[in-house]
């Protein structure tokens, strides 16, 4: 591991950051709290396994809608984060040690939930010398053994600290769909994610589909932070060159008074709009919404991506 010097606390950065209004949600992006026996079941199961959830732990909109249904987005290598982006509610600091026994318990709960297709992400882990790229391909492994149909989504970190052979490490135990998101255009990433480096993200995605051209890959973005629509049209054409098949793009909400501003609340008209340039631009598959989100339907857009890919194969 790293000897990296970082702070042994939650969220100590976001104590120092100014306090920005958090504007009235439109009509549009409001959603109705969790009440199903589903949403019920699905909170049991990830307690009894011990699981983190960034459902839970981001503050996802559609926690309720998707829990109902079964579907939670494991979030393994623990709770704490250590990059401090603005826009993220995950806590960030010194996280613990890694969970050798995390990866069967995912594998546990994907086969007692019945996923057909399940999403796995993490916190940044700097501190570790792969970036936890091991037990994310500890983790794949673990659920194809149990659940040899379910597919598979990772969203991984950038690596950014890392050598090659971390994201090799990933390709290597063969998810279904490789997510990396950029999450905004470059000009914000000073004070978006000031940890990351827009270029490299980038890059990363396109080494995917250099050592497996097969793979899909997928990465978003989210509207509302500051952002022009020059940039993000600039930005999937970005995504494009590096033969992204699958953009997703969602509003960004402010998780406390902490956080960065919400800018302002994108139309659905004007994400409808981002849909119809993204497809002119020839991704696969488009998700353009206020409450899309990485993992959102995440099951049924796999379902499409690929006859979407069969289609242009000529295979349908």
């Amino acid at each position: 591991m790293r000897d990296l010097k970082i702070p042994d606390q939650r969220h100590p950065e976001k104590a120092h950051r100014k306090d920005n209004a958090q504007p009235k949600k439109p009509a549009w992006i409001r959603v109705k709290a969790p009440t199903s026996q589903g949403y019920r079941d699905t909170h049991k199961i990830m307690r009894e396994h011990k699981l983190v959830t960034v459902c839970e732990e981001a503050g996802c909109p559609n926690a309720g809608e998707c829990w109902s249904q079964g579907h939670a987005t494991m979030m393994i290598m623990g709770e704490i984060c250590t990059r401090g982006c603005t826009f993220c509610n995950v806590a960030t600091g010194k996280p613990q040690n890694l969970d050798a026994f995390e990866p069967g318990r995912v594998a546990d709960a994907v086969q007692k939930l019945g996923l057909k297709h399940v999403v796995i992400t993490s916190v940044d882990r700097d501190d570790l010398d792969d970036g936890g790229a091991e037990h994310f391909a500890q983790t794949i492994r673990a659920v194809r053994h149990r659940s040899p149909d379910t597919t598979i989504e990772v969203l991984t970190p950038d690596f950014l600290k890392c050598g090659p052979d971390a994201l090799e490490t990933v390709v290597a135990a063969k998810p279904d769909v490789f997510n990396h998101n950029l999450e905004t255009v470059p000009g914000l990433y000073h004070e978006v994610r000031p940890g990351a480096r827009y270029f490299h993200s980038l890059r990363l995605l396109q080494r995917v589909k250099e050592i497996d051209p097969s793979m899909f890959t997928k990465s978003g973005i989210m509207v509302g932070l500051g952002e022009e629509r020059a940039q993000v049209l600039q930005v999937m054409d970005d995504m494009r060159s590096a033969d992204i098949d699958f953009l997703t793009i969602g509003q960004y909400l402010q998780p406390t008074p902490k956080h960065h501003a919400v800018d302002r609340f994108v139309t659905p008209d004007e994400f409808k709009s981002y849909e119809q340039a993204a497809y002119g631009k020839n991704f696969l598959m488009v998700s353009a919404t206020p409450l899309t989100r990485s993992s959102y339907h995440a099951g049924d857009d796999f379902a499409q991506l690929r006859a979407a890919r069969n289609k242009k194969l000529g295979l349908a």
